[in-house]
């Protein structure tokens, strides 16, 4: 058999701080990583609502709303046709969530390279903590592996 009856299979996209993403499950996942977001409620072009607020929860579930209000957003991903990934002229990103002429459009207002830095100060206590109790555990069973009995 020659290549030539095989089908080629194309590459996965690879998107880059610009482009489009449509698979549902890529959304979600670009999704999660924001925290502290400005957004802005678009229709027809026109501005309808902004505020800030925190992302609380991304998920995927056509039964379910995506939901702002009091500064929370819940975002299914299932509410857009797609995510588009762009930069603002000054290199900023930020994704704008497209359903129709409906756009929520999301400016992220925390870093996670500097969440990061500090989500490794946390899970450095975490581990003292841990290793605190662990070797208390071990200890308490140290103890009672002595014969009390008479």
């Amino acid at each position: 058999m020659s290549q030539d009856q095989f089908p080629t299979q194309l590459p996965a996209p690879c998107i880059i701080d610009t482009g489009t993403i449509v698979n549902k499950l890529d959304m979600r996942r670009i999704l999660t990583d924001l925290r502290h977001v400005r957004y802005l409620h678009i229709q027809d072009g026109k501005l309808q609502s902004e505020g800030e607020g925190f992302v609380l929860e991304v998920f995927g579930d056509p039964n379910r709303a995506t939901l702002v209000a009091n500064h929370a957003l819940y975002l299914n991903v299932y509410s857009f046709d797609c995510l588009d990934l762009k930069q603002s002229p000054q290199c900023e990103c930020y994704f704008d969530l497209v359903q129709d002429s409906r756009r929520l459009r999301l400016i992220p207002l925390s870093n996670p390279l500097q969440e990061a830095v500090g989500d490794n100060f946390n899970e450095a206590d975490l581990e003292a903590v841990v290793d605190r109790v662990l070797s208390a555990k071990w200890d308490l069973n140290i103890d009672d592996d002595n014969d009390y009995s008479f």
